[in-house]
């Protein structure tokens, strides 16, 4: 009953909210003679904290009208090109002219592990002057009707593969995080049937390939829990009135506290910034909006792909022991030859250690040297190897040109093997 009293306790505050929410406005509007003392800016800014700590954040949106391609600026258009039950996927259309020719085509497949799509927003910005973007948007279990059925890692990667059969020849595949193995699977699944669409490339970035290497406090948990407790404490169902009540779900709440746990201390000083922050009104209080906007907004997972994806991937290291199994049958990394293998990680990944995104140039073994890479970025944690000024400066840049150096289509120079920031091999 816990995400039923986690609803009617949120039901239950709405009207305060709602209360504060309007006192919040009647002490800032610059008509308030108290708006512009210290005073007022205190009492807003406690209403303000109120409002923002009890409600709940909806999705978000990508927001992304135009970029700039050379020294002209296009419009961008969203748009839904693909849709299953569990996951649309979006496609950021530019406007270009017809004479600029064919960028490379990638489909970037955002983490199904409580955030939105739109986390890589930062990802997307950054590549969409070089590349035709397509990106997974999943949608929240909650949202999704028990008659939909189930969604599992197996139904993981058929979307992957239905995805890149729909986008079709010389396709590049980008994984962020928890889907680094799905994708893997997908391509080792593809490879053996020699299916003509498999991607050009895959790029595993700050992925969990072999979480037995340099664990963390996320991969310890794992250890030392069972699947079966797991399964008790943290799987819930969806309450009424939702479209998908009754569906067991991980809750995207208790998904949200496993985070902010992490770095309790961070979140608070934070917050109290953001307070004082208010108080002096100095303007500085919107990135924390931004920021925490997008970081609150969590969804729901389902059960089943959750509790595989512990078991598998965190508990029995399937994949790395080649004990993966898809629909039954063995997966077999070895098979992929035709794919060209790009890793990134985050010296300061707190989520997945230096090395676990590194073991799939290990057991990828029948992929020729010249097509694979591995990049370490020096001084940033997990967030840092698809977000912020390092990765727009010396992450996106080197996809950019791993994707074109192996598009199936493009001629190809030879491309050192970056190893490390700044140093090549």
């Amino acid at each position: 009953m816990f995400y039923q009293l986690y609803e009617l306790n949120h039901a239950a505050m709405a009207p305060f909210r709602a209360a504060a929410d309007i006192m919040r406005f009647a002490y800032a509007n610059p008509m308030n003679p108290f708006s512009n003392t210290p005073f007022g800016r205190t009492i807003a800014a406690s209403l303000e904290m109120f409002e923002r700590t009890t409600r709940r954040y909806g999705k978000p949106e990508f927001g992304l009208k135009q970029t700039t391609i050379g020294d002209k600026t296009v419009s961008v258009r969203e748009e839904v090109v693909w849709s299953r039950p569990f996951c649309n996927l979006l496609h950021f259309a530019r406007s270009v002219p017809a004479a600029r020719g064919n960028d490379p085509r990638i489909l970037i497949v955002a983490p199904m592990s409580g955030h939105y799509a739109t986390l890589l927003r930062g990802t997307v910005e950054a590549l969409l002057p070089s590349a035709d973007i397509y990106i997974t948007d999943w949608i929240d279990a909650r949202m999704v009707p028990m008659t939909e059925g189930t969604f599992d890692f197996d139904d993981y990667v058929d979307y992957v593969i239905e995805m890149l059969h729909f986008l079709g020849h010389d396709t590049h595949v980008i994984a962020v995080c928890q889907p680094s193995v799905p994708v893997l699977a997908a391509a080792a699944v593809m490879e053996e049937a020699k299916d003509p669409l498999s991607p050009a490339s895959m790029t595993l970035m700050g992925g969990p390939i072999d979480t037995r290497i340099n664990p963390t406090a996320v991969n310890k948990l794992a250890q030392e829990r069972s699947l079966q407790w797991f399964s008790d404490n943290v799987i819930m169902n969806v309450p009424w009135p939702q479209p998908g009540f009754m569906r067991r779900v991980y809750p995207g709440f208790l998904q949200l506290s496993g985070f902010m746990s992490m770095n309790l201390d961070r979140h608070l000083v934070a917050h109290k910034e953001f307070f004082m922050h208010l108080v002096k009104n100095d303007g500085e209080p919107e990135r924390h909006r931004d920021f925490y906007d997008e970081y609150l907004a969590v969804m729901d997972l389902t059960a089943e792909f959750y509790l595989q994806t512990v078991e598998e991937v965190f508990i029995k290291h399937s994949l790395p022991k080649g004990e993966l199994m898809h629909r039954g049958k063995r997966v077999d990394p070895a098979a992929i030859r035709n794919v060209a293998l790009l890793t990134v990680e985050g010296e300061n990944d707190d989520i997945s250690g230096v090395g676990q995104t590194m073991a799939a140039q290990t057991i990828c073994v029948n992929i020729p040297e010249d097509m694979r890479m591995h990049y370490l970025q020096p001084d940033v944690g997990h967030y840092g190897v698809f977000n912020g000024s390092r990765f727009r400066r010396e992450i996106a840049p080197r996809i950019i040109d791993f994707v074109r150096q192996h598009s199936r289509s493009a001629v190809k120079p030879p491309i050192p093997r970056v190893i490390k920031g700044g140093r090549t091999g």
